[in-house]
């Protein structure tokens, strides 16, 4: 099977995931997380769509306990990581993504929370294909974290360019990768 395929396939499975049970895991990954990282002081998290993990409980956690965080926005193929806090103004993407206005922050964060459609069991995960979160990791020192639900857990071979995960949080618990 193709990455393209399985992500298509993934995406139904997504797609599918019942309210209620969707909403029992975001908060199991919610509590997994703040166990794992919650003593770190800065995150990059991706603004979740409805379909992918939710991320608002954690961003508005963290914000509450008084930590940096940034929201990261496109810019032509790469993607740059925004300040962000309540008042920052969210606009739409050309991928309908909520993406943060401002300048953005040279600073690289102690943890980057990455969105996912799949994931093998060496870390390596299968994102929407336009490569910006490999491109973001290839030059910077940050825990690369994917954050998603357990039945997107599946085997696939990775490509060269592809740099894994450190951890995957998912509903039933944190998987670490060549740690």
């Amino acid at each position: 099977m193709t990455k393209r395929e399985l992500r298509e396939i993934l995406k139904i499975k997504r797609k599918y995931f019942g309210e209620v049970l969707r909403a029992h895991a975001d908060n199991c990954i919610s509590e997994y997380f703040f166990a794992e990282f919650g003593g770190y002081n800065s995150f990059f998290i991706y603004n979740s769509l409805p379909s992918e993990a939710c991320t608002k409980q954690i961003t508005d956690t963290l914000l509450k306990n008084g930590k940096r965080v940034f929201l990261p926005r496109t810019e032509g193929k790469n993607i740059v990581a925004v300040p962000y806090d309540k008042g920052v103004q969210i606009v739409k993407s050309s991928y309908g993504i909520g993406e943060p206005a401002g300048a953005s922050a040279d600073e690289t964060a102690d943890v980057t929370v990455t969105p996912l459609l799949g994931i093998n069991s060496r870390g390596y995960r299968i994102g929407y294909g336009g490569g910006f979160y490999d491109g973001y990791f290839k030059d910077r020192h940050t825990l690369k974290v994917g954050i998603g639900y357990f039945f997107q857990i599946c085997e696939f071979a990775e490509e060269e360019h592809d740099i894994p995960l450190d951890y995957f949080v998912c509903e039933r618990g944190i998987y670490r990768f060549g740690k």
